[in-house]
């Protein structure tokens, strides 16, 4: 089973969760033992459960387009939806507000700001 490490606002979390596991899902149903997950849709439209991941990105899936619509630049700074991941290997994950890209500035536009 996947050891999540989870990070934010100074403390962390770890456990495991099944393989598999979608974690927000997880969440939702008070089966993942991180309590400060900050989520909302659970579908990839919201980016609220956006996470940079600190270790194990190279086992992940290639970003959806639901990812790639939400995060934009944020990805290659290594921000990923965890809504849209089933970790089947070990992670870690540290939750911090996303800051206006200086691309999504220069358009005008700002992305989704997770709750924190």
């Amino acid at each position: 089973m996947p050891q999540i490490t989870f990070h934010k606002n100074g403390q962390t979390f770890q456990g495991e969760v099944k393989t598999g596991a979608n974690l927000v899902v997880r969440a939702g149903i008070k089966q993942f033992p991180f309590p400060h997950l900050a989520y909302q849709c659970g579908m990839g439209k919201c980016a609220t459960c956006a996470c940079k991941v600190l270790a194990g990105a190279e086992h992940l899936p290639a970003p959806n387009w639901k990812e790639k619509k939400q995060l934009g630049a944020h990805l290659d700074e290594g921000f990923r939806l965890v809504c849209q991941l089933w970790p089947e290997h070990d992670l870690e994950l540290e939750q911090v507000p996303l800051t206006a890209s200086p691309a999504s500035q220069a358009a005008g536009t700002a992305p989704a700001t997770p709750a924190v």
